[in-house]
This record gives C-alpha cells, sequence and structure tokens, in this order.
C-alpha cells in the first residue's frame, strides 16, 4: 500500500474550520494594512518571498498553507449540478506549490507544522512533497533505497514517514476538549467531517507503523548529509528546463542538514514511538531507552542545532522514564538521577535504605512531593497485592512525608492522621528520631523550628496513650522547641482531653469502619460535629452518626452553605454518608477561608480532595480549583498585610493552567477566575496576559478579556511614546459597562424624551461585578490607570471644562464619546469615587490620587473634604510639610482650587496667604479678599504667615481705614521682620517665604486634619 494516505480523497473538501482556528490564532490590528488574499500570490509570483520575510505577517504562514491548498482541493460542478473532483490544472499546481514554498520558508519544521495545520492538512501538504520530489508511486516506502534516491527524495520520505510516528504518538496523548462554539448546522457537519478524516489517516499510519520505523532505521545507516527542499528548488521544479531539474535532483541542491543532525532527531522520533508501543511490547522500553542514549549523546556533539526542534524537558522526562522501566540504573552512569537510586534501591529491596534516603532529604528537600507520595503509593499498591512485610515500610515512608510536610508549613496527610489513632512506642520513637535528623540543618531557622514545634504539639494532642505522650514531652528536642509556657498549656489541654468524650481512642482500620458507641447521644455529636475543624474528627463524628442513625447530616447547622454551582453535583453523590463528608469539609472549608483561617482551610480541602479523588474526577477538579482559590487569597492576605514575598511559580502556573483549563460539564465558579486574573494583575504577570493566554479565552471570560486589556495598557505606559490602541480597546469595553439601553418614548404632550434603564448593562460585565472585580486589584499602576480612566470618562459626561478632575495619564484616553446619551453619568461619577477612595485604603500616602479624590470633592462642591486631601497631599509629599511641597503636588491649579475652597468657607485671611504660593502672586484676589469683613477664620494669626510685603501694607492700610489699631499694630509688627526687608539677598528672603509656608501648611492641617 503506498504511503500517500488517504491522498486519493483530495475531492473531498477542505476543512473550514481549520482555517478559522488558525485565523483565530492571528490578532489583527485596528489600523493594520489589510490582509493580503489568496490569489494576490497566483498574480505575482515574486509576492510570496516578500510576504513571508515581513515580520507578523499577516496571514501568517501556517494560515497561507491551509489556503492555498483549500482552493486547490475544491471540488468542481459541471453542467449537470453533480460534484466533480478537483480539476486537475495549472491553477491547482500553482496553489499546491505555494503551499511547498511556504513550508520550505519553514524549514519544514515539524513542531509548527503540527500545532497550526490539522492532520487532514498536514497530510495533503506531505502528500504534495512526495509528489514533486518524485517518489515511485505505488512502491511502498519500505522497498525503497534511501541511499539511491536523490537527496530531496530521500529527505522527503523521511519527513513523510517521522510526521507518520509522530502522529501516532500525539494521538495518545491527552487533549482538553475545546468547547463547541455557537456553530451553524452546516458547521457541524464540517466538524464532523474533519474528525473522521482524522480516524481515518491515523488508522492508516498505525497500520503503516512498522514501515515507517524501519524506513527512519534505514536513515540512520545514511552516513551522508541530507537536502530539503527550498523556495529555488521547488522554484526550479516549476521550471520547463530539464537541467533545471537535473539541478535539483544533484547532490548540493537543497538546505543542507548534517547527518548527525538529522539522526538526532530521527533518534528521539523513533524513541517516542518505540515508548508508546512499551506498554503492551515491555522491550519497546529498551529501544526507546538506546534512542534517547543517542539522542542525548548528539546533542551535545552538536554545535548549532537549527535544524534540531525537541522539547528537552520531554527528552529528560522520556530517559528518566525509560530507566526506570527498564532497570537501567548504573551509579557510574553520568545520567543517573536520585529519582534512579531510589528506583534502585526498590528493585534491590533495600527498603531501609530507601527511608534513610527520605530521612536525608528532609534536611535537602531534592525530591518533589509528588515523587515521594508516588514512592509511598507504590509500596501500598505492593501491600494490596498481597506483599507481606512492608506495612512497616509504609508507615515509616508516610513518617518522613510527614515531617517533610510540617517542615515547609503543609498540612498533614489523612495517612499519617491515622498512624496516630493508635502507634506503638517504636513508631512515636521512629518519629521522634525523624524530626531531630530532618531539622540539623535548619536548627537555626525559626520558621523551621516553629514549624517543627507545631508539628509536635499535634502529635501530642492527637495520642491518648498518657504514657506515649510524657516519652514525646520529654524528649530532647519537644524540651528545645517549645518554651516552658507552651508545655504547660499542652498538658492541660491533655487532661482536660481525658475527661471529655475521646472519639479519637477508637482506631480507624479503615475509612468507614467505626463502630457505634451507644453512650454518646446523637444530639452531643451533632454538637462536636459543628465546633470540630479537624478533618480526621470530622471523618469520625459523621461514621458514628451514620452508624445509629441515616438521615441528613449536612443539614445539622444551617450556616453551612457551599456553592450554588456545586450544590447539585455533591447532592447527587448517592452514598449518605460520603455525600456528608464531601459537603461538611468543604462548607467549613470555606467558612474557614472566610475568616481567613487558611490552615484549617488547608487541611479541610485536602481531606475532601483524597475522599473525592477515588470515586469522582469532576469533584477532584472542583477540589483542586477551590484549593487554588484558597492559595491566592492566602497570598493575597499576606500581600495585603505588607508582605513583599512574591508568589511560588508553582502557585503561578496552578493559575495560568486554571485560566486555559476547559473541562465540558464541570461546575466552575466564576469568582475563582475573577480572583486568578486579579491575582495575575496584582503579580504583574502581564507578559503572560498579553502575549501567551489562548485566544480563545479572551473573547469567552470578561475576567480574562479585562485582564488582558489593563495587562497591554499598564504595559505600554512607562514607554516613551503611550500607545493608544490597547487604551481605546480598554476604553471602549468600559464605556459600555458603564453604558445603559435608551430608549425614546413620547409623552402625554408629544414630545420625545428619553427613558434609561439602569438595570440593564449593556458591557461584557455588569457594573456592579466589575466594581466588585476592581476592588481585588491592589497593583498601583493598574489602579491608577483605572482611575485615569474614569477621571476622563466623568470629565467628558460632565461636559465642565473648568471644574475638571486631574489624574496621571489622561492623555491616552479618546476626547469625545459617540453615544454619550448613554452612559449612565451618574454611575460613572459613584464609581470613579468609590474607585479612588478604594485606592487610598491600599496606599493612603499616593500623592496623585489624594489629589484626584480631592478634585472630585471639589468639583461637587464639597469644599471643606476638598481641602482636607489637598492638604492631605501636600503632607504625605513633605514629610508633614518639613519639607518644601513639591511643585508638581501643588500646581497652580490646585493652589487656585485651595484658594477657592478658602473662600467659600468664608476663610478669607486663609485665601490672602495661598495667594502668595502661587508663581504669580495674586494680589487681586488677596485683597478683595481681605477686604472682607465677615471672615471664619482667625484674621490676624495668620498675620505671621505672609511674606509678602505689599499684601502686608495692604493689610495695614485696611485697618487703619476701618480703625481697627490693634489688627494695625499686627500686620505693622509682621512688616517690621528684618528677614522681609526687601534689601535682604534672594536666598534669605526666599528662606523667610519657605519657612512661613511649612508653618502655615502645618497650622491649616491641624484645622482640617
Amino acid at each position: 500500500m503506498t504511503k500517500r494516505v488517504i491522498g486519493r480523497r483530495r475531492n473531498r473538501r477542505m476543512s473550514t474550520e481549520a482555517a478559522d482556528r488558525v485565523a483565530a490564532a492571528s490578532n489583527s490590528r485596528p489600523g493594520s494594512p489589510l490582509q493580503t488574499s489568496w490569489f494576490e500570490f497566483l498574480l505575482d509570483v515574486s509576492l510570496l518571498e516578500k510576504h513571508l520575510q515581513t515580520p507578523n505577517s499577516d496571514p501568517t504562514p501556517v494560515q497561507l498553507i491551509v489556503q492555498f491548498l483549500e482552493q486547490a482541493s475544491k471540488p468542481s460542478v459541471n453542467e449537470q449540478n453533480q460534484v466533480q473532483p478537483p480539476v486537475d490544472n495549472r491553477r491547482n499546481r500553482t496553489l499546491k506549490l505555494l503551499a511547498l514554498k511556504v513550508a520550505a520558508h519553514m524549514k519544514w519544521d515539524l513542531d509548527s507544522l503540527e500545532k497550526g495545520l490539522t492532520s487532514p492538512v498536514l497530510n495533503m501538504l506531505l502528500n504534495e512533497l512526495l509528489c514533486v520530489s518524485k517518489v515511485p508511486a505505488g512502491v511502498k516506502h519500505v522497498d525503497l533505497d534511501l541511499s539511491t534516491l536523490p537527496p530531496t527524495t530521500a529527505m522527503a520520505v523521511i519527513i513523510y514517514n517521522r510526521w507518520a510516528i509522530r502522529t501516532i504518538v500525539l494521538s495518545s496523548f491527552p487533549e482538553k476538549q475545546t468547547k463547541p462554539g455557537p456553530h451553524q448546522m452546516n458547521m457541524l457537519s464540517v466538524v464532523q467531517q474533519e474528525k473522521e478524516m482524522t480516524e481515518n489517516i491515523l488508522t492508516v499510519l498505525k497500520e503503516q507503523a512498522t514501515d515507517s520505523i524501519s524506513v527512519l532505521e534505514g536513515a540512520l545507516r545514511l552516513k551522508k548529509d541530507f537536502y530539503v527542499h527550498t523556495l529555488r528548488t521547488l522554484d526550479l521544479l516549476s521550471s520547463a528546463d530539464a537541467a533545471a531539474n537535473g539541478e535539483t535532483e544533484s547532490s548540493t541542491a537543497g538546505l543542507c542538514i548534517s547527518a548527525d543532525e538529522l539522526h538526532c532527531q530521527v533518534h528521539y522520533d523513533l524513541g517516542a514511538i518505540f515508548f508508546h508501543q512499551g506498554c503492551t511490547d515491555q522491550p519497546a522500553y529498551e529501544k526507546a531507552r538506546d534512542h534517547f542514549r543517542q539522542t542525548n549523546e548528539l546533542l551535545k556533539k552538536l554545535d548549532s542545532n537549527v535544524h534540531v526542534h525537541l522539547d528537552e524537558k520531554r527528552l529528560a522526562g522520556y530517559w528518566n522514564a525509560c530507566r526506570a522501566l527498564t532497570g537501567d540504573c548504573d551509579p557510574s552512569d553520568p545520567w543517573t538521577t536520585p529519582y534512579d537510586h531510589i528506583n534502585g534501591l526498590i528493585r534491590a529491596r533495600n527498603y531501609q535504605a530507601v527511608v534513610e534516603a527520605f530521612i536525608k532529604d528532609n534536611s535537602s528537600r531534592s525530591f518533589p512531593k509528588d515523587f515521594r507520595r508516588s514512592v509511598l503509593r507504590e509500596f501500598m499498591y505492593k501491600i494490596q497485592q498481597g506483599e507481606s512485610g512492608l506495612e512497616e515500610v509504609c508507615h515509616r515512608l508516610c513518617v518522613c512525608n510527614a515531617v517533610r510536610d510540617a517542615l515547609q508549613g503543609k498540612i498533614l496527610s489523612v495517612c499519617f492522621q491515622q498512624l496516630l489513632l493508635k502507634p506503638s512506642k517504636r513508631l512515636v520513637d521512629f518519629i521522634l528520631e525523624v524530626c531531630t535528623r530532618s531539622l540539623e540543618k535548619d536548627r537555626a531557622l525559626e520558621k523551621s523550628r516553629r514549624n517543627m514545634a507545631n508539628f509536635l504539639k499535634t502529635v501530642c494532642e492527637s495520642l491518648d496513650d498518657r504514657s506515649l505522650i510524657l516519652f514525646v514531652s520529654s524528649h530532647k528536642l519537644f524540651m528545645e522547641l517549645l518554651t516552658e509556657e507552651e508545655r504547660m498549656l499542652l498538658m492541660e489541654q491533655m487532661k482536660k482531653k481525658s475527661a471529655t468524650i475521646n472519639l479519637s481512642a477508637k482506631p480507624l482500620p479503615s475509612f468507614y469502619d467505626i463502630p457505634a458507641s451507644a453512650s454518646v447521644s446523637i444530639r452531643q455529636l451533632e454538637q462536636q460535629l459543628i465546633l470540630s475543624l479537624e478533618p480526621f474528627k470530622i471523618r469520625q463524628i459523621l461514621s458514628e452518626l451514620h452508624s445509629m442513625a441515616e438521615r441528613p447530616y449536612w443539614k445539622v447547622n444551617s450556616k453551612w452553605e457551599v456553592p450554588a454551582d456545586y450544590v447539585s453535583v455533591i447532592l447527587g453523590i448517592k452514598d449518605s454518608l460520603t455525600k456528608d463528608l464531601v459537603y461538611v469539609h468543604m462548607a467549613k472549608g470555606l467558612h474557614c477561608i472566610s475568616v481567613k483561617d487558611f490552615h484549617h482551610a488547608r487541611q479541610l480541602f485536602s481531606s475532601c480532595l483524597e475522599l473525592v479523588t477515588e470515586f469522582s474526577p469532576k469533584l477532584r477538579q472542583v477540589m483542586l480549583n477551590e484549593m487554588l482559590l484558597l492559595e491566592v487569597r492566602a497570598h493575597e492576605a499576606l500581600a495585603a498585610e505588607g508582605s513583599k514575598e512574591r508568589p511560588p511559580p508553582d502557585l503561578v502556573s496552578r493559575v495560568r493552567g486554571y485560566l486555559e483549563m476547559r473541562i465540558h460539564d464541570l461546575p466552575l465558579r466564576q469568582v475563582v477566575g475573577e480572583e486568578c486574573v486579579a491575582f495575575m494583575l496584582n503579580w504583574r504577570e502581564n507578559d503572560y496576559l498579553t502575549l501567551q493566554v489562548p485566544p480563545s479565552l479572551v473573547m469567552n471570560n470578561p475576567y480574562i478579556k479585562l485582564g488582558q486589556l489593563l495587562a497591554s495598557t499598564c504595559k505600554e505606559l512607562p514607554g516613551p511614546k503611550e500607545s493608544r490602541r490597547t487604551a481605546k480597546e480598554l476604553w471602549d469595553v468600559v464605556v459600555q459597562i458603564c453604558s445603559v439601553s435608551v430608549q425614546h418614548k413620547r409623552n402625554n404632550e408629544g414630545r420625545v424624551g428619553l427613558i434609561k434603564h439602569r438595570e440593564s448593562s449593556m458591557g461584557i460585565l455588569q457594573r456592579s461585578k466589575f466594581i466588585t472585580f476592581i476592588k481585588k486589584l491592589r497593583e498601583p499602576l493598574v489602579l491608577t490607570t483605572l482611575i485615569s480612566l474614569f477621571v476622563k470618562l466623568h470629565s467628558i459626561v460632565r461636559d465642565d471644562i473648568v471644574n475638571e478632575v486631574t489624574a496621571e495619564h489622561l492623555s491616552i484616553w479618546p476626547f469625545t464619546l459617540p453615544n454619550i446619551q448613554a452612559v449612565d453619568v451618574e454611575a460613572v461619577a459613584v464609581t470613579v469615587k468609590e474607585l479612588v477612595s478604594y485606592a487610598l485604603t491600599l496606599n493612603p500616602n499616593n500623592q496623585s490620587w489624594l489629589v484626584t479624590l480631592a478634585d472630585i470633592y471639589f468639583v461637587t462642591n464639597q469644599y471643606s473634604a476638598a481641602l482636607n486631601f489637598y492638604l492631605q497631599a501636600g503632607a504625605v509629599s513633605s514629610d508633614f510639610f518639613t519639607k518644601t511641597v513639591s511643585p508638581d503636588v501643588y500646581t497652580d491649579q490646585v493652589l487656585k482650587r485651595m484658594i477657592k475652597c478658602c473662600s467659600m468657607m468664608n476663610c478669607h485671611t486663609q485665601v490672602a496667604v495661598l495667594c502668595q504660593f502661587l508663581r504669580e502672586v495674586d494680589y487681586m484676589t488677596a485683597f478683595k479678599a481681605l477686604q472682607e469683613q465677615n471672615s471664619h477664620d482667625a484674621m490676624d494669626s495668620f498675620y505671621d504667615y505672609i511674606w509678602d510685603v505689599t499684601i502686608l501694607e495692604y493689610l495695614t492700610h485696611i485697618h487703619h481705614k476701618r480703625g481697627e489699631m490693634e489688627k494695625r499694630q499686627i500686620a505693622i509688627k509682621a512688616i517690621g521682620q528684618a528677614e522681609l526687608n526687601s534689601s535682604n539677598p534672594e536666598e534669605v528672603l526666599l528662606l523667610a517665604a519657605q519657612k512661613r509656608k511649612k508653618r502655615f501648611l502645618q497650622a491649616m492641617a491641624k484645622l482640617y486634619f
């Protein structure tokens, strides 16, 4: 059977869905040149090369391949309206050649081609490559002698067979199901058709997998350099000149790829296919290991691996997996890893050495927690399979993992908590030994000491045997880590515990197998259930209750609430005890989060996760999502308390994974996505939001859309040229959120009026949800950007040029609104004030925000509040006026508004003093203010703050004219101060002015703060 799989089905229509999917990857920008159409490349033969050399070309190379092949494979319709196969004419041949040229420009990089093209499209492209490379038709590739073929022909065969086995491997990987969009009926049929074509291609490729492997193994025996088609060689193919054809078949035509480069790539692909086959053919793992070894050696050998495209992290993973599966763990091997060492010990049944390695790792922490847990699960599986003598090993590994978790402040596993229900003295002795040895390196770290002390307290609290409690409490490590006060308090708690109902005294041989106690009433147990926050106690109590009476105990406390999105899933659990456990754990965990008791919340959620993992993948993902929200809120709570520590990379990675997650029929809480986006903005993960987030998420999730626009706008703000494009997009989105539907209605007099429906928001979010989202943000630049936007919007809808609110970066926003009547003016005014007030709760010392809030109060005629915030802005910028207030804070506009505030409150002497602060003293306003006799300030007590001699002379004149001799004398005394003598040097006069400014502003602050 020929390798040109499905090649004869070209009469079937190419999937337009493929083109749409590729097109979605390119974000066309407003104002960019029009997209070049596919037919233009037919009209101008030189256009393709120019287009491909253009940075960020539109359409992209993979889009061009889809368009060219789609047009070349369109079926024709004859006069009888019958569908015919595509015509083999010059136009279609040229289109196919253009598609090959684009792939040649991409240097036949299968990684890029596989990401951008569907299997049917890539299959057609590579079949065309086989055709133009003159691969003999009707002959199996395995029967060809690659050494006798022209270089480009042999390379075409190799590329095709590499793609064949890569496709088989990729098909075995799980894929996230994309949520279908609003397809029309004909589009659904196209999607189904593409799916069927892909399955047919995969079926044939799997049938011929053995042949493809043989072809590639033959390629590894060739020690010469290889050549692959370039744009030039493909141009020569289209020429009728026989000499040209001869040139393409020579040994030097095309792009040269060294034998080592090709062998490296082929070894990697063969290793992947053999690893894929290993699950049904164990010896295949050894072949995979050998190929990956060769890949590693060639990678080291290559100086410039420009033609080698492989995932080195995946290669390392393959290599470790092969070594573990084949038992190839030679300690002298340079490729040996700690994982190989542990696997070797397990195979050698040297279990004591495994435990010893885990104890040492508690200090070095070289093993990831997931690896340690997987080793423990492997031993538990061996026990389930009937292997004897491993129970103690399991217990010891569980203890090692628990101590590792304790040192890092993590919650303890349920497995360890069950061990403490009825431990032996030998086990307790081992726990103390592990604790002592694990703390050796970290003994000087206060955090590690505190975590270990908490762990020992937990061990004591979990024990019921007084002799064991005494054994732990008298241990040297216990005495060292806990203060005398802590030890006394713990002992008191132990005494009280022995006098109360001790449910944990009973062993827990299995999850539900807990015997009932007739001496304890149901009501007492329910009270214990309400008060308890310890997962293992909750499990015991609920098991006890169910053994006494079957009823829905999740209803015991009306305050227990779980999100409405999860209720139906949880209440759909058939087993009543499991249902109660899941509901109570989640409700209590959510309550702990609300009161910021994150420690107990982690314990409850982890226990719930362990439970649901056994029977429900859907609930498992729900719990993972809630645990992610827990960690996000815990980290944000620390940041709110002043912590500057960045979130761990693992948490950032989990947030990204959640935002990109698409699992069908999984209940998702909107607040999780909302807080994840806010988290990314707060920690300046702008590169991800602007460059890496999938376009489909931006279209479907309003919070991600907002996050991307905010991140893009903030990212462009610090640059020398403020970009208006992204700002315009953000502006449009926010304007829509603040807009309402407007209807025209005729009143009784026949006039047409406007009716605004405030409850019907036209934007991607309701305004209330938008405000809630904003109040989760705390990154100053993001808040400054939003404040700037709303200030600009507020100024436009108010249409008051004289009384405009000021803010930073106002120039990046539009100056007009096309439909100003649709904007809810009241909503904008409320939002801008609420936003600035919220921002100031995060940073009360931000000068710009203080001035903006003062402006808001000023334009709404709240002059006392406005003056208060103007003074606060000056105070925070000058250490409470001990230094000179920056002119950037107290601009002439701000000073004039402060003057007006004082004037409107009839504090006219303050007006006169402030008039001196302007760059050019406003004598007219000062004199007019001093003429006012009905002044509500202290008048002459402010004369000491006047340094302008002209104003003091005018004061003397006014008081003389009014006969106010006492006040005239105060003014004369002020003007007679030596430092105000006009003959003084400029520096002396300036110093006198600065001194009076500071004293006056401090006096004003005492009045208005």
